[in-house]
């Protein structure tokens, strides 16, 4: 096939229906939508609007930004994600991780207070490296993410944000954002603390834990059939009100400020003025004015540096945890890498919003979900109330109390804390506490970053442990001498393990050398170019002692690689039986009942050809 041949083909394949149906979710189900659809549709979109306006403007505050940054954040993501995402379930916005990282690589290293410049940039090169990644297949990247590092990560993050609110909760000032010092902080300025904004806090924590309550009420497995009409209401009504607790308690504590400060009682700290309208559509600045001083687009870009790289992968983590629970519930399947598309999309065009960077939210998810939105274009109703709130209600948010919003914040992030899995990990599988407990304690003490980062190095280093020491099976042949050590390594031999191998293998002739060792290959399926090194040399080591090497039960691929290494006197027999009967041969017969390698004519035909096919092509160089 030509260069333009092939040009012809692969531009058949981008441009065909399979391809933009792929690209575009919505196409596959926007043919089939229907009215009875698209009811479903309104209703969920509404209640999570509800839910995702006072959570957006609590999440902001956690995130070191101006409130209205949260809704900012709130709407481009439910439009994009109608056209490219695979989850009919899945709503993107602000969450509480992403917004701890805002605060912690952006909004928080930002030499002017409450400044977005940071956040904005980190949103667009978050985006761009989803998008990439996303185009590049590299979805699969999440796999390397054990459950118990997630698990460790998002308990310690919780703690941290949920302890972070504490100071709202008290109407304290002037707390560090470092966790152990906004502990020490937090306890010392006690006597600081404002009396109504304690007030305010406590109760709006105990009813939001009460409507919480209200809504997951059991009526018992009456027949639908039979229930009157009026009680059917009420326990919709009630159900309705659960769900939009969030909105309930915001709404009820402005309005309580509202008339303390209309009668002259400064007594709560409230959110204060917000600018009205929506946002301007614009690209981003990547200058930073600070005073008489700039900060350039490199010091940004320097200031932010890991920042690059963990949002998005962390932005991944949580939005396919989230789609994997809800389809696997819902049967039905996402594709993770058309998810970072619609991540990254979603991001790129949120940052000329001004927002900062958003994901899935588990929360408003399982909202979502329990509302019977069939399609992703329940995102549309949500993303449509958001940007009424902004064009009308902007002037409202002046009166929320800021310990309203702290006890959102913390009754959302309290259930995403796990301890009853370290009881399921003590009895299924001990071994993965130590990189659960490391991510936990280490997200406290050098910060979360770094907590999850060395919960993932340790994660693989137990994964990558056995391929470095391998379990080796050893038989000797006669029971009662060592004249043929039979060795069966328990799975592949790649690089990690072929010093441990080669040692396993030269251990058996230090003293009184047998007249062959047999490595039996039939749990090996792979092979690498580091480990056909140690076998040419262990090949040769043995055989400067009169020691021979024969290799049993070899893989066709194995085999082949083997075989194209060219490695001098190795030999290979179908079965170990076959291998152990070479002992007894004279060296000329050897090279016929079995493979040997150097014994064999370059020009003649390999005896094995038939038997491998076409492998040759698809073999581990």
């Amino acid at each position: 096939m030509t260069v333009c041949d092939e040009i012809k083909t692969q531009a058949k394949e981008i441009c065909s229906v399979k391809t933009a149906k792929k690209t575009l979710p919505i196409t596959q189900w926007l043919p089939k939508y229907c009215c009875q659809w698209f009811q479903c549709d309104l209703i969920a979109g509404l209640t999570v609007g509800l839910t995702v306006i006072p959570q957006g403007l609590a999440y902001a505050v956690v995130a070191e930004l101006p409130p209205q940054y949260g809704l900012y954040s709130s709407f481009m993501g439910c439009f994009i994600y109608c056209l490219f995402g695979t989850s009919k379930d899945i709503t993107l916005g602000p969450t509480a991780i992403m917004s701890l990282m805002t605060a912690q690589f952006a909004s928080g290293l930002s030499p002017v207070p409450h400044n977005a410049t940071y956040a904005l940039i980190l949103t667009l090169m978050c985006g761009c490296i989803q998008l990439l990644m996303g185009i590049l297949n590299l979805g699969i990247i999440v796999e390397f993410i054990s459950y118990p590092v997630i698990n460790g990560f998002t308990s310690a993050a919780a703690i941290i944000i949920a302890f972070g609110q504490v100071k709202h909760i008290l109407g304290l000032q002037n707390i560090p954002r470092d966790f152990l010092q906004s502990v020490y902080y937090t306890f010392a300025k006690l006597p600081q603390t404002r009396i109504a904004d304690l007030i305010m806090g406590i109760v709006c924590l105990i009813l939001l834990a009460g409507l919480k309550k209200m809504k997951s009420i059991d009526w018992g497995d009456e027949n639908e059939e039979d229930i009157p009409v009026c009680r059917k209401i009420s326990r919709k009504f009630i159900w309705v009100i659960g769900t939009a607790r969030n909105a309930v308690i915001v709404i009820s504590g402005a309005l309580i400020a509202a008339a303390c400060i209309s009668q002259g009682f400064d007594t709560f700290s409230v959110v204060g003025p917000l600018p009205e309208g929506l946002p301007t559509f614009q690209l981003p600045n990547f200058t930073l004015h600070n005073g008489s001083t700039t900060v350039s687009t490199a010091q940004i870009f320097s200031d932010i540096g890991i920042g690059f790289g963990v949002v998005p992968l962390l932005s991944l983590v949580e939005t396919i945890a989230i789609g994997k629970a809800f389809a696997r519930q819902n049967n039905y399947r996402i594709d993770a890498n058309q998810e970072l598309i619609a991540i990254g999309i979603s991001n790129i065009l949120g940052s000329f919003v001004s927002a900062y960077p958003v994901t899935g939210s588990f929360s408003r998810t399982a909202v979502n979900s329990q509302s019977g939105v069939k399609t992703p274009a329940g995102g549309i109703f949500t993303g449509c109330l958001i940007l009424l709130a902004l064009a009308v209600l902007t002037p409202a948010f002046y009166y929320i109390p800021q310990s309203a919003l702290a006890a959102v914040i913390i009754s959302a992030v309290l259930q995403m804390v796990d301890f009853k899995i370290i009881m399921k990990l003590w009895k299924v599988k001990k071994l993965d506490l130590i990189p659960l407990g490391i991510t936990f304690l280490l997200s406290f003490a050098l910060g979360i970053e770094y907590g999850i980062l060395i919960g993932i190095l340790v994660t693989l280093f137990i994964v990558l442990y056995p391929l470095a020491r391998p379990t080796v099976k050893v038989t000797l042949r006669p029971e009662t001498s060592r004249d043929i050590v039979i060795l069966q390594p328990n799975q592949g031999l790649m690089f990690p393990g072929t010093e441990y191998i080669m040692e396993q293998i030269e251990g058996y002739s230090y003293e009184g050398p047998p007249k062959m060792v047999v490595i039996d290959c039939s749990h090996i399926s792979a092979i690498d170019y580091t480990t056909i090194q140690g076998i040419e040399g262990v090949i040769g080591e043995l055989k400067r002692k009169k020691c021979s090497v024969v290799f049993s039960c070899v893989q066709i691929q194995v085999l082949d690689v083997l075989l194209k290494a060219d490695i001098p006197g190795f030999r290979s027999a179908n079965t170990t039986e076959e291998a152990a009967d070479f002992s007894t041969l004279p060296d000329e017969e050897k090279c016929i009942n079995g493979i040997g390698h150097d014994e064999i004519d370059e020009d003649e035909e390999n005896p094995i050809q038939p038997l491998l096919g076409n492998t040759r092509q698809n073999s581990i160089a």
